[in-house]
């Protein structure tokens, strides 16, 4: 979309469903007879720079939640250079004063899109950041008691609250409490196992993860196995060393779940994220030079997975493939790509 460089779907060249795993509230709106308006904030767009609601002082000056770029409309430059099309989005963030170029790429037959981005300070002193990739998946592909999450990551976080009860959903894990992806402790004093979609939804879950410091590069996926399929994100730790999980499934069934990988733990204000500092050992903002540029590269796929293939284990880039490890399975899927991280 021109609106915030958003991606809106995504999907398979050879499904007559056309069904795209992104998440798309204005058709979900629309299902339920209730107004469609489109904001930016769909699928999978990005927050930057902020990530999370403003200040009262930056709220009264016009600066939007999940910071200005998801609102600006972009101006489109394309191109095609052999069997590759690339589509250039720029805009400038007048508020902040930053300029942000996004750039996809798409190859033929190739089930990976490249995505690599810029943001460039118009200002001439040094200043701290918040950016993630609000990557958010919906139904009819996150389906209840099907679709599951995995991704590299173990040490967690619930996010902490003061009320259990948000709108039309009830909160079902206990606030503020550290545990390992992914079985989180319950206010019901069970175990909830947050890779899996809750069966009878009436639920709002909110946690994060570091992902793994171990690793160069880092990943995320959902599979639907029963209609097996598989959308996930190939990124570097040093853009994006955090994933917050968002869970929205209430009963009427048009859930939503992001897999939000960014530059800080949850979708706070500015003041929050840097006030905090750290967490987990590891920073919760990123620093921007005075006039400099930071640049981010991430790899979006999205594919056919063979019968039994339930887990992802691992996520790797080898030999001009993606390589989607099921080690209980015996197996893997292999994604080729032209594209390096």
């Amino acid at each position: 979309m021109t609106k915030g460089s958003t991606l809106a779907s995504v999907t398979l060249t050879d499904d007559t469903e056309k069904l795209s795993p992104l998440w798309n509230p204005m058709r979900m709106a629309r299902e339920l007879g209730l107004p469609v308006k489109f904001d930016g904030g769909a699928g999978h767009f990005v927050c930057v720079d902020g990530f999370g609601p403003p200040s009262t002082e930056e709220s009264a000056a016009g600066l939007p939640g999940h910071g200005e770029a998801h609102t600006e409309t972009f101006a489109v430059r394309s191109e095609r250079q052999g069997a590759t099309t690339a589509v250039t989005l720029t805009a400038q963030l007048p508020l902040v004063q930053e300029l942000f170029t996004r750039t996809f790429r798409l190859v033929d037959g190739e089930n990976v899109v490249s995505v690599e981005s810029e943001l460039e300070s118009l200002l001439a002193f040094d200043r701290p950041i918040n950016w993630a990739e609000h990557a958010t998946i919906g139904s009819p592909f996150l389906e209840s008691g099907v679709t599951v999450v995995d991704f590299s990551g173990s040490r967690s976080q619930t996010r902490p609250y003061a009320s259990a009860r948000n709108g039309d959903v009830d909160r079902r894990l206990v606030p503020g409490k550290d545990f390992t992806w992914p079985l989180a402790p319950a206010l019901d004093g069970t175990i909830v196992n947050l890779r899996q979609t809750p069966e009878h939804p009436h639920f709002l879950d909110h946690a994060t993860t570091l992902l793994d410091p171990q690793r160069e590069l880092e990943w995320v996926t959902a599979i639907n196995p029963k209609k097996r399929l598989i959308v996930g994100y190939v990124f570097r730790r040093a853009d994006y060393p955090w994933l917050q999980y968002w869970g929205y499934y209430p009963a009427n069934g048009k859930m939503a779940r992001g897999m939000e990988f960014g530059t800080q733990p949850y979708d706070v204000s500015r003041k929050e994220a840097i006030s905090t500092g750290e967490m987990f050992d590891t920073p919760t903002y990123r620093w921007l030079a005075a006039k400099g540029k930071i640049k981010t590269h991430f790899l979006l796929f999205y594919a056919r997975i063979p019968e039994g293939f339930n887990k992802v284990d691992d996520v790797a880039i080898e030999n001009g493939e993606i390589v989607i490890s099921d080690r209980s399975a015996g197996t893997q899927v292999k994604l080729a790509t032209v594209e390096r991280l």
